[in-house]
């Protein structure tokens, strides 16, 4: 299967992403437990106009996160791996069972306590990450498992993202929503009238973004609702999804996904740290990303090959699939960003060992992921 040159440049970016991303997380924890530590950690906590500047960066520059993972989806529909239920299909069965065996691990150890609102922790894949790590494997990596696991991904975070607009909404400011749907639907008239400069659809995205964080509905979604509003055309690179796109691809991965990474992850660890992994919470998360997302993932996919729904590509085998299942399991950002939905109202201890636990767990899932395909692979190059 011949990779297309869009997939080639995403790929290539997310590749590189994840590796930055390894890296500023280190560091922070570094910094979170240094001489520096009460300054480091005061910094992140600073108010700017009455929010810190890790809520800015959590509430604010992780929606144009959602962007770019809108346009990306947009494009995979639109023109790209999912644009055939044939191609879609096996990603999508992967990705569903991905979310539920994860889930259902966590809320059968978690159902009826304080921490069964975690359910959607484990559900979560980090796209730079799990991809940085198959990169890693270089060439052996069959075109099949890149597509597989990426679409995978994608598709795991708008799953992610209806799980965060259903499940993690407290209250509702009903005008504030009407008011940010109207100007959505304002955007898509201009798209029904061919206006094609980003302009006026980057000024109203702010303003749908203020009303919906105003409404109670987590301001992040505004990000994929703004990219199926921008003009698509014919896919292009003269058009404004494919300019907006490109443009996004390096400071997501650069700049916004390291900020978050490195705000959200200076995590001060005492001596006593490893006592909060007995808990049901953290058991959950780990048992949920390591056991059942490669358990989920390979589970579904092969349930809707053997059920005649779609086909395992020529060049993939089942090992390929549970391995690409085990680097799903690398939570990180979207799990650490619905960490912090779950659970504000339960304490900063509660967030605390659930990071801890979504290290953990991604670690494991990663080093397991790798060291199997690597073996596999090897193993069918030499057969």
């Amino acid at each position: 299967m011949k990779l297309t040159r869009t997939f080639k440049a995403f790929f290539k970016s997310e590749k590189s992403g994840g590796i930055l991303l390894l890296f500023v997380t280190l560091l922070s924890l570094y910094l979170a437990n240094s001489p520096i530590q009460t300054e480091y950690i005061a910094f992140w906590d600073t108010q700017l106009g009455h929010h810190s500047i890790t809520h800015w960066i959590n509430d604010g520059l992780m929606a144009i996160f959602f962007l770019l993972i809108g346009l990306e989806l947009e494009r995979e529909l639109y023109d790209g791996e999912l644009s055939s239920i044939k191609n879609a299909a096996l990603p999508i069965f992967g990705a569903l069972g991905g979310m539920v065996v994860p889930a259902g691990i966590f809320l059968l150890l978690n159902f009826g306590t304080i921490t069964q609102n975690g359910a959607g922790i484990p559900m979560a894949t980090d796209i730079a990450f799990a991809i940085g790590i198959l990169s890693l494997l270089g060439s052996r990596v069959p075109a099949s498992l890149k597509i597989f696991l990426t679409a995978l991904a994608v598709i795991d975070d708008l799953g992610a993202i209806l799980v965060i607009a259903i499940f993690y909404t407290d209250t509702i400011a009903f005008l504030n929503l009407f008011i940010a749907f109207a100007i959505m639907g304002g955007l898509f008239f201009l798209n029904r009238r061919k206006v094609h400069s980003l302009i006026p659809y980057l000024i109203g995205g702010v303003a749908m973004w203020y009303f919906m964080l105003n409404s109670g509905v987590h301001a992040t979604i505004t990000g994929v609702l703004l990219a199926f509003v921008i003009p698509f055309g014919d896919g292009g690179k003269k058009t404004s999804s494919y300019r907006l796109q490109h443009f996004l691809h390096q400071p997501v991965a650069f700049f916004i996904l390291p900020l978050f990474a490195i705000a959200n992850t200076c995590i001060a660890i005492d001596s006593n740290w490893h006592e909060g992994l007995n808990h049901p919470n953290t058991i959950g998360i780990i048992a949920g990303l390591v056991i059942g997302k490669p358990l989920g993932i390979w589970l579904f996919s092969f349930l809707s090959v053997r059920l005649g729904i779609c086909a395992l590509p020529s060049d993939l085998r089942w090992k390929d699939i549970l391995g690409a299942g085990m680097l799903g399991g690398i939570g990180f950002t979207m799990s650490i960003f619905i960490t912090l939905l779950a659970f504000k109202n339960d304490g900063e201890e509660v967030i605390t060992y659930s990071k801890i636990a979504i290290l953990i767990a991604s670690f494991i899932a990663g080093m397991l992921g790798f060291l199997w395909l690597k073996l596999h692979l090897k193993a069918v190059k030499n057969s």
